[in-house]
């Protein structure tokens, strides 16, 4: 028979149905034997497996670039940097530290605090509406209207385009195996969603993001609409999808782990170290570089434009930097995880982000004590850059006091 892992380090996808399903032996199997792997899939990909080779590569400006971070069929031209096709994200220095400090304000533990009451109160809605389900879809039927709901909100655009945002998501993060032309239509479609939102609040400003950002600067020099559609799409990808997939996962968890949900319950004190934990077991998002000329790493010759897959969901379960990594233990500390990032490209929402898991965490708790998977082999994981369950069905104990 074929040893899997020697395929896996030669030929890997990451939009594989088995990485989806359960990516974690792969990587422990590639950090021991191949740790820096290869594919030539995508026109040429790298992914490194260690903690150590992720944060070099995170923390390294001059030899990556971040201007496209999605790895996909094509490369975006060298005429978008240094701003990138999503600023700020997508952005290099000098320019990334001016476009990342514009929107710092929104995303302060201040004003996120702002928004628990109201996350707070949709949660509890969503559970209301689920109230007396035998089964419910734990991803579907919650999970991901939290963070559609408080990202729309804060943008100023309709809750009732969800579903439509849902599909924005799954066009630009799961669709990267596509042709480059259908990947192009998939961010057409979200620009001209937004193009038309963002010119109303050009003429009509609100009390919101895109308001704020059609008349900011960076560095002294006005934001265009261009800048603006790239930003607010990036804002509402990430807002999306990144949330709900931790949600969903934390909730995997705690279905299939009945002692770790018993104590959440028992101490719910405990849940925000708890949710710190679980992000770093199963952190969502894996990010992209390219390399910007022929260059070096770990014996590894890298050329330009080759794809790195920076794998922070890896690097948190490197057993050099985390002592049994592969088992969640809810008190860990010290808890350094890598979910939100590394480097000077860290996160800019991680409060929001944290804010919004603790809150459907301990409101799920509160009304769903008890409950479990109602049948493992139907949990769908997506594909790509961002892992989450798509499809999370549970069966839930209403007797439960």
């Amino acid at each position: 028979m074929t040893d899997p892992l020697i395929e896996w380090s030669t030929d890997f996808d990451h939009a594989d149905e088995a990485w989806a399903a359960d990516p974690y032996p792969i990587w422990a199997g590639l950090r021991e034997r191949c740790p820096v792997a290869h594919s030539d899939r995508y026109g040429g990909v790298w992914l490194p497996t260690r903690h150590a080779d992720v944060t070099a590569i995170a923390y390294d400006t001059e030899h990556f670039s971040s201007r496209s971070v999605i790895v996909s069929n094509g490369r975006p031209p060298d005429l978008l940097a240094p701003e990138g096709i999503a600023p700020p994200i997508s952005s290099d220095p000098p320019f990334h530290a001016g476009a990342r400090r514009l929107l710092l304000p929104a995303f302060s533990p201040q004003a996120v605090a702002k928004l628990e009451p109201g996350t707070r109160d949709h949660c509890q809605a969503l559970a209301d509406g689920m109230r007396g389900r035998e089964v419910v879809d734990a991803a579907q039927d919650y999970a991901q209207d939290i963070p559609v709901r408080v990202i729309a909100n804060m943008l100023g655009l309709p809750e009732s385009d969800g579903d439509r945002f849902r599909g924005f998501v799954h066009g630009v993060l799961e669709g990267v195996a596509k042709p480059f032309e259908q990947r192009l239509a998939a961010f057409q479609a979200l620009f001209q969603y937004l193009l038309p939102k963002i010119e109303e609040r050009r003429d009509d400003p609100q009390d919101d993001l895109i308001s704020f950002l059609n008349s900011a600067e960076i560095d002294g020099a006005p934001v265009n609409a261009f800048y603006v559609v790239r930003a607010v799409g990036l804002l509402l990808i990430a807002g999306v999808d990144t949330t709900w997939s931790a949600i969903g996962a934390s909730l995997w968890h705690l279905a299939a782990h009945p002692d770790d949900r018993a104590r959440l319950v028992d101490e719910p004190d405990l849940i925000p170290i708890g949710v710190e934990e679980l992000l770093r077991a199963y952190a969502p998002v894996t990010m992209a570089r390219l390399v910007k000329e022929p260059f070096v790493f770990q014996g590894h010759q890298m050329e330009r434009d080759d794809w790195i897959l920076l794998s922070f969901p890896a690097a948190n379960r490197d057993p050099d930097a985390f002592d049994r990594p592969d088992e969640v233990i809810l008190d860990r500390d010290p808890n350094r995880h890598a979910a939100f990032g590394l480097g000077p490209h860290r996160c800019a929402g991680s409060h929001l982000a944290r804010m919004e898991i603790r809150v459907a965490v301990e409101v799920w708790l509160q009304n769903f004590p008890d409950f479990e998977l109602a049948d493992p082999t139907a949990v769908r994981w997506a594909a790509g850059q961002v892992r989450g369950p798509r499809t999370l069905p549970v069966r839930v104990n209403h007797s439960t006091p």
